[in-house]
């Protein structure tokens, strides 16, 4: 993670961007919600207290704890003392009072076949499938390994890891055979758990052919369980690979949770580095369960009847916690859903939400954008009136994004929570409160309660309201990282030696004069133009404001004269074409929303942008294609034949 010296003039990131909408809670909603202003209040008084509070309240124990807080900068230890189990706290307790019949999920298939899972229904494959595991001879302590598509057998399978103390390691089911090899070394897993394949934008991706490739050099793994999705016939290795549907169903439904300390690790989830090898983060139990539940309760205003959809992949955090772990603990009903936004159609989405009645949605701005570019007119030939709250996650949302998501998913009336946290945080740390915070289009808002971030220059020192600077972190909260797996030193440098005894995101952030968070990306990204330090997000809502553009990426390109110079790519809505006229248009457009600094003096129209599987834009190739350098990684993009497709469009780029 690198950040510039801040020896120089400006060792701050300037505040350019001034958003003046004003969104106030509904009255109706207010008088409804599950959050309140005295959340704040309580815990500003005693933050230690506060989640000790909710620590007793939500979480069912087999052996209460006797400390709430151990800080040993930078090691946190919570509730301990404690011993629990989260398969019980997500599962089994919400049996026993009664709603067994309850929806857990709706699960959509890409081809179009589905599957309803009530919490009896979990209870009963959880079982089967943790003794399964415990026949391959998984105990508490060894690690699994699941690399597996949106299917109910990946929640089960974290569950059933979850109800013997076993860690889980989930990989995306896009990663690739080396990376798959990579995390399965690193957490030395015993066992691995996939599948034939699955189902991605109409292609059968065969899952189990990348897991063989794997595991050609992991010695550590001594079982492979397989569920069946596609019915195609794959390789088994006699001795080393079982169906699940063997194994799984033949158990007796009744496996009794073990008892874990309230520190034990629950799982890892790798997060690429600054290095090639990716960081193993380590999340343990209690304090993630507590995190990640009254999270998810009071920012998405959960009731017992909503219907809830967290639209990301298990395989990132937001999955592991606002789709597997948070909705569960709480009794929610959820949707899962296996394929591609744009699969058949650009209304797959929205069909779902009509067909399922669902009222709380939650996506990354990615997807949002990619809405945009295609029109309304998809939204609109849908009954999406359930719909009564919606979320943002993923990378900040420009301010555009964020009011046509309201008006034409939100129906002009559902609140956006526009959420700030990251794989190693295990929880939302900054976002509005539905009901009480007045929001801003493109701004986070406020830290949650029980959390302290701050701006701070390259210094260290706090930035007053209305610049920008560095997001810090300033006290422990209970679903932190606790630390890199097997590497202690690592953690303490990559997120704890920047800024002495503050927690370093490596986030941009800037306060406008009421204190509004505004995230302003990767430090990384931030472009130093003749001094100035701007911003990539500040200019990309810029561009995004026109009428014109679906969405933008910008890079600093490298300038003798001004250090850096900025360098936009551009994505077109439908109907719109490219044409030096609009490439000025869009220059002066920026000069006037942000002023002349900021103006691009490299514009390119592209018909598609570099991003991961996640849907986060790749800057870095951006940059190298910039450049005209030969190009680093592309192993985790999601689509490789995207720079092709921009490269073809470089003769069509236009410079001042």
């Amino acid at each position: 993670m690198s950040v510039e010296s801040s020896k120089g003039p400006r060792a701050e990131i300037e505040n350019l961007l001034m958003e003046s909408r004003r969104f106030p809670p509904d009255p109706a909603f207010v008088a409804r919600a599950n959050a309140t202003a005295a959340l704040y209040e309580e815990a500003e008084r005693d933050y230690v207290a506060f989640w000790e509070r909710l620590a007793r309240e939500r979480i069912s124990w087999y052996t209460p704890f006797d400390r709430t807080l151990e800080w040993d900068l930078p090691f946190a230890k919570w509730f301990t003392g404690g011993e629990l189990n989260i398969s019980y706290n997500c599962v089994d307790r919400h049996v026993e009072r009664g709603l067994g019949d309850k929806v857990a999920y709706h699960w959509i298939g890409e081809p179009g076949d589905t599957r309803t899972l009530t919490y009896a229904d979990l209870l009963r494959d959880v079982g089967k499938a943790a003794n399964a595991l415990k026949e391959l001879g998984v105990r508490k302590g060894d690690r699994v390994a699941i690399y597996m598509p949106m299917i109910p057998e990946l929640p089960i399978a974290m569950l059933a890891c979850a109800r013997i103390g076993a860690p889980h390691t989930v990989v995306f089911g896009g990663f690739s055979a080396e990376a798959l090899a990579g995390r399965i070394n690193d957490a030395e897993a015993k066992v691995l758990i996939t599948a034939d394949g699955g189902w991605r934008r109409g292609k059968a991706v065969g899952l189990k052919q990348h897991a063989d490739d794997a595991l050609v050099d992991t010695p550590s793994v001594e079982s492979v369980l397989v569920v069946r999705r596609l019915g195609d016939a794959v390789y088994m290795l006699e001795g080393r690979d079982h169906w699940w549907h063997e194994v799984v169903e033949r158990q007796p439904a009744l496996c009794p949770p073990t008892p874990v300390e309230s520190e034990h690790m629950l799982y890892l989830l790798y997060t690429s580095g600054t290095t090639a090898k990716p960081k193993g983060i380590v999340h343990t139990t209690a304090g993630y369960l507590v995190g990640t539940s009254f999270t998810h309760e009071t920012i998405f205003d959960v009731k017992p009847d909503d219907v809830f959809w967290c639209a990301a992949d298990i395989g990132w955090v937001t999955g592991h916690s606002y789709i597997v772990y948070g909705p569960l603990a709480n009794a929610t009903t959820s949707i899962l859903y296996e394929g591609a936004p744009d699969t058949p159609a650009w209304d797959r989405w929205w069909r779902i939400v009509e067909d399922y009645k669902v009222t709380i949605l939650y996506c990354a701005p990615t997807a949002i954008r990619a809405f945009m570019k295609q029109g309304e007119a998809w939204p609109q030939a849908h009954d999406l009136s359930s719909l009564r709250l919606l979320g943002s996650v993923g990378e900040p949302i420009n301010p555009e994004a964020w009011l046509w998501y309201h008006e034409h998913v939100g129906g002009g009336k559902a609140p956006i929570v526009d959420t700030w946290w990251q794989t190693e945080t295990g929880m939302i740390l900054i976002t509005p409160l539905p009901g009480v915070t007045t929001t801003k289009p493109g701004s986070a808002t406020f830290p949650f309660p029980g959390v302290e971030a701050d701006v701070v220059d390259g210094d260290g020192r706090s930035v007053p309201f209305g610049g920008g600077g560095y997001l810090v972190l300033k006290r422990p909260w209970p679903a932190m990282l606790r630390g890199i797996y097997g590497d202690p030193e690592r953690y303490r440098q990559t997120y704890w030696s920047r800024f002495p005894g503050m927690y370093f995101t490596g986030d941009g952030a800037k306060r406008d004069d009421e204190g509004y968070f505004w995230l302003l990306g990767r430090v990384d990204d931030v472009m130093n133009v003749a001094g100035h330090r701007i911003s990539t997000t500040e200019v990309e809502s810029a561009l995004v404001d026109h009428r014109s553009v679906a969405e933008a990426a910008v890079v600093g390109k490298s300038d003798a004269v001004t250090g850096q110079a900025i360098f936009a790519y551009v994505i077109l809505k439908a109907g719109q074409e490219p044409s030096e006229a609009l490439a000025l248009q869009l220059r002066e457009h920026v000069a006037h929303v942000i002023g002349p600094i900021a103006r691009p003096r490299h514009l390119l129209f592209t018909p598609d942008l570099p991003k991961t599987r996640s849907g986060k834009i790749m800057r870095r190739l951006l940059r190298d294609l910039a450049e005209g350098r030969v190009l680093g990684d592309t192993t985790t993009l999601a689509d490789a034949m995207v720079v092709d497709s921009i490269r073809a469009a470089s003769g069509r780029g236009e410079d001042e």
